[in-house]
């Protein structure tokens, strides 16, 4: 092991300890799945969202981080440095989950970022600057859409307001239900909302099959594909299913499966690197016996080329209205972010401590987006991916092997002393 390595704050980190926090905080909005599987279904700004960041500030005040919120929701644990006055380190992921979601997406990079600080303190090391761990707020959508609200505000990308009058499936609006949590929170020191950080850092589940297929133990992440998301709304008229002749209809739910069939043929792929999704579909009246007056379903499409992204993106709404038949339809896009890479001085950091350790590595683009995407116009970012089993996420199969966590927090670790020493 190299000077450089940092052995004593690496040999800190504890696989047992991790484990243990991440099975605890499954358990907040667990669930039984079949096969024996265990999901989460965590919503953010909820009252589980709430008990999981209580657990996360009770181990971070036991280890002597200090505990701050941003006006975003944002949560910060501190571990402070020698010189208060620079920019800290940053690094985190978010605690929310998908309504079917695992153990793993999210609250590991939480969690793996707390590993490192409490085993940095261990240690008995203090770094230059501070190290601070972040619990982004909203990262999923599977509250409120789209997420990423708490880095997006955090980094200036879209303003606070922006997100006020979104709404979830009880009608309970964003801003309303941040208020509520801020409330919950009230006791917590309070910080203003931003600032440019010495550099971030993310660790995360890999959510796709590379590390697994080719063998490596840290995937050293060197971008993020950019996303375009949009809701198209199909209008046509209600009548009876069994009186109305074809050729009279308006039928929704007709046009709609002509739109998503044309846009199938806009976004083929013979190289398979394109990602098109249709995955939520709403009819009105959504009854048997009736047609169709309106459908609405949402479409997710990515591509790591800034190029093919806007394009075929910008040419969404026009094929969508050449395949009405009978029916308008309306397009909306609703998220928009252009592909990222990350900077040098993180990936560096990353695929030095992975080979100071003896951890073979992998250099690779994020398919997903994160948080971090959001932090690569304010300072240095970078992520650190772990294996998971089949490259499975977002679904409570979902795993990742105990010492594949310990040795991306151990990576994580000496990568933040690194920066935080520079």
């Amino acid at each position: 092991m190299s000077a450089g390595v940092a052995p004593n704050a690496v040999a800190a980190v504890s696989e047992g300890r991790l484990w243990q926090r991440l099975m605890e905080m499954g358990e907040i909005g667990g669930f039984e799945f079949e096969g024996g599987h265990k999901g989460v279904n965590r919503p953010c700004l909820s009252a589980l969202d709430r008990t999981a960041r209580r657990l996360l500030i009770s181990w971070a005040e036991k280890m002597g981080a200090s505990v701050t919120i941003d006006p975003a929701g944002n949560l910060f644990l501190r571990l402070e440095g020698e010189d208060p006055s620079l920019p800290a380190v940053l690094t985190g992921s978010h605690m929310d989950s998908q309504p079917q979601g695992g153990r793993f997406d999210g609250i590991y990079g939480v969690l793996a970022g707390l590993e490192a600080i409490e085993a940095i303190a261990t240690a008995g090391i203090r770094p230059k600057r501070a190290i601070e761990v972040v619990a982004w707020t909203n990262e999923e959508g599977g509250r409120y859409a789209p997420g990423c609200t708490g880095s997006m505000s955090f980094t200036g990308f879209k303003p606070m307001s922006e997100f006020d009058d979104l709404v979830d499936r009880d009608g309970i609006r964003y801003a309303d239900a941040l208020a509520e949590q801020m409330e919950a929170e009230s006791d917590l020191a309070k910080r203003p909302l931003g600032y440019a950080p010495h550099a971030y850092l993310e660790a995360h589940i890999e959510q796709g099959p590379r590390l697994e297929v080719e063998r490596k133990e840290i995937g050293v992440v060197t971008g993020i594909q950019g996303s375009r998301w949009f809701t198209v709304t199909v209008e046509g008229r209600s009548d009876h299913a069994g009186t109305t002749p074809l050729a009279l209809r308006r039928d929704a739910v007709q046009d709609m499966v002509r739109a998503i069939g044309a846009l199938n043929q806009l976004m083929h792929d013979p190289d398979d690197v394109l990602r098109f999704t249709v995955a939520s579909i709403k009819v009105e009246p959504d009854t048997s016996n009736s047609v169709a007056n309106k459908a609405v379903f949402t479409i997710d499409f990515r591509h790591p080329d800034k190029a093919v992204l806007l394009a075929r993106g910008d040419a969404i709404a026009g094929v969508v209205q050449a395949a009405m038949r009978s029916c308008t339809a309306t397009v909306h896009e609703r998220f928009h972010a252009l592909p990222v890479d990350f900077a040098e001085t993180a990936t560096g950091a990353v695929a030095a401590a992975a080979q100071a350790q003896g951890l073979s590595s992998l250099a690779l683009p994020s398919g997903a987006f994160h948080d971090a995407q959001f932090l690569v116009p304010v300072c240095p970012t970078g992520m650190i991916f772990i294996p998971c089993r089949g490259g499975v996420s977002h679904h409570p199969s979902e795993h990742a092997e105990p010492v594949a966590c310990a040795n991306g927090a151990r990576v994580l670790a000496q990568a933040l002393l690194s920066l935080a020493n520079s």
